[in-house]
């Protein structure tokens, strides 16, 4: 087998990425009825409902558990790894966006009329809510189940 039929043979792999991509649909289909309009940067943004970030790597933890098992050192690897990734969504990522909010606010007030000499506004949507990086979780396992069935 070549290289690609192999990557496109490889179901942890596989899941990993549909369930990323329709986490980035779905958010992109919330935003649009939140807001009333399409935006492409919502399609490939972070943050959000639901985490794209949990929901691939708990598809890939839970794809190679049910092709290695859940006692194999590669299922350990990527419950640890989503463990990480999940931790560091709702907590660092989610901090440093909280902390980006201010500092516009700080940076709004402090540059009034003089917005030329100001840095460009922060990124303020980083990280997540513990709710969806649950829900990304739970969207990640049903994804594997669902591809591992077919």
């Amino acid at each position: 087998m070549t290289f690609f039929q192999e990557m496109f043979c490889n179901i942890p792999l596989i899941s990993a990425a549909v369930a990323w991509l329709i986490a980035q649909g779905l958010k992109t289909v919330i935003w649009m009825i939140k807001h009333r309009r399409f935006s492409f940067i919502s399609l490939v943004a972070s943050g959000g409902m639901p985490s794209s970030h949990s929901a691939s790597v708990c598809a890939l933890a839970t794809s190679v558990g049910m092709q290695a098992g859940f006692s194999s050192i590669g299922f350990a690897i990527c419950f640890v790894f989503a463990f990480i990734v999940m931790y560091d969504a709702a907590g660092v990522r989610r901090a440093a966006g909280e902390q980006a909010k201010i500092l516009n606010v700080l940076m709004d007030d402090i540059g009034q009329g003089h917005t030329e000499d100001m840095p460009k506004r922060l990124k303020e949507l980083l990280g997540h809510t513990p709710l969806q990086v649950f829900a990304g979780a739970i969207l990640g396992v049903m994804i594997a189940l669902i591809i591992s069935l077919l």
